[in-house]
């Protein structure tokens, strides 16, 4: 794709805005010129469409332009967003038989708080009001979920909610996170065109005076410096993770702080570190209607021998996010927040 086209309007974008408003839909996938899918609600339907050459083209020009990004035989992995915020994800047709293969990922809409959130994840006011205080009183959360359960989405409905006297750094592979606060530095890696990778720019982040670190997705090293700030004056952090568990979330951040070079170090002190930083994960997944909901939402607590233990503060069940029982050990601050006492009877 380095010559550019003569250019004109592309049927893709025309397709792009013509389903805009469409309910539901969270991927369009472009497989070929007559393969062409949306995903909604968590089912695949062909489009009857068809596209030609000039279109993918124009297409994938008009990407490349509004990302500064190579796109070629020597970049042939391409991540990015378009102008209305969609993520774009493309990879060069010398890796798929003669075709670029283009997944375009739709965020339904922009949650402006928590409140907003409360109907797209299935949860009553009152966990909205739990999770509104857990990011007024600082705690550290990492948001796990599986492929399209919406962790991107929550976690902005998250940020909506961080006071704007606070000052956020924010630090993403592709820019996706969507929120409104006057104090954020938007930070991005640059990879694919020799630049910072998420370590380093996490790593700098600590000298930038700020009160939360984010960052979009945890995939990495980034993982050991974004805890040592959890537990070094920067609580409130936030991030995401892949992982279809709150159990499992914790067996993959183990894992990933041995990308940061760690290899030497016990895995009870890497225990002790995720134990000590993280305060509450928030599972996402979709149920089999498609519906994204919280199935779980988990204190970690402490350490018993060499395993962390973790508390289901609820869980999912009948359609609904129930409160198992258990209180969390933070409740008073939430009630020097304003939090009744009887929050949880």
């Amino acid at each position: 794709m380095s010559k550019k086209p003569t250019q004109k309007p592309s049927e893709v974008w025309k397709l792009i805005e013509k389903l805009k408003n469409a309910k539901g839909i969270t991927e369009f996938i472009i497989n070929g010129p007559k393969s062409v899918f949306v995903e909604r609600m968590g089912d695949m339907s062909a489009l009857d469409v068809e596209f030609t050459t000039n279109d993918i083209n124009y297409f994938i020009q008009d990407v490349v332009n509004y990302n500064k990004k190579p796109f070629d035989k020597q970049n042939p992995l391409f991540d990015g967003v378009l102008a209305n915020g969609y993520r774009v994800n493309m990879i060069s047709p010398h890796y798929t038989g003669g075709f670029p293969a283009i997944t375009i990922r739709r965020y339904d809409r922009i949650f402006k708080g928590i409140d907003e959130a409360v109907d797209a994840f299935s949860m009553d006011e009152k966990w909205a009001e739990f999770l509104l205080r857990c990011v007024e009183s600082r705690k550290n959360i990492i948001i796990s979920g599986g492929t399209g359960t919406g962790k991107t989405s929550f976690l902005n409905s998250l940020l909506a909610e961080v006071p704007k006297t606070q000052r956020l750094i924010t630090i993403e592979d592709t820019r996706e996170l969507s929120f409104d606060h006057p104090n954020t530095v938007r930070l991005e890696s640059q990879v694919s065109s020799g630049g910072l990778n998420t370590f380093a720019l996490v790593k700098n982040a600590l000298r930038m005076r700020p009160d939360r670190i984010i960052i979009g997705e945890i995939r990495g090293g980034e993982i050991f410096d974004l805890f040592q700030a959890m537990n070094t004056g920067h609580d409130g952090s936030m991030s995401t993770i892949h992982a279809n568990s709150a159990r499992e979330c914790l067996m993959r951040m183990e894992n990933l702080f041995y990308f940061a070079g760690i290899a030497d170090v016990p895995v009870s002190a890497i225990r002790q570190q995720i134990v000590s930083a993280v305060d509450i994960i928030v599972q996402l997944k979709r149920t089999r209607e498609g519906k994204r909901v919280i199935s779980q939402v988990s204190e970690l607590t402490q350490m018993e021998g060499d395993r962390i233990t973790m508390s289901d503060l609820a869980i999912y069940e009948d359609n609904k996010l129930k409160f198992t029982g258990i209180v969390p050990t933070f409740m008073n601050e939430f009630i020097e927040l304003g939090t009744h006492a009887d929050f949880f009877n």
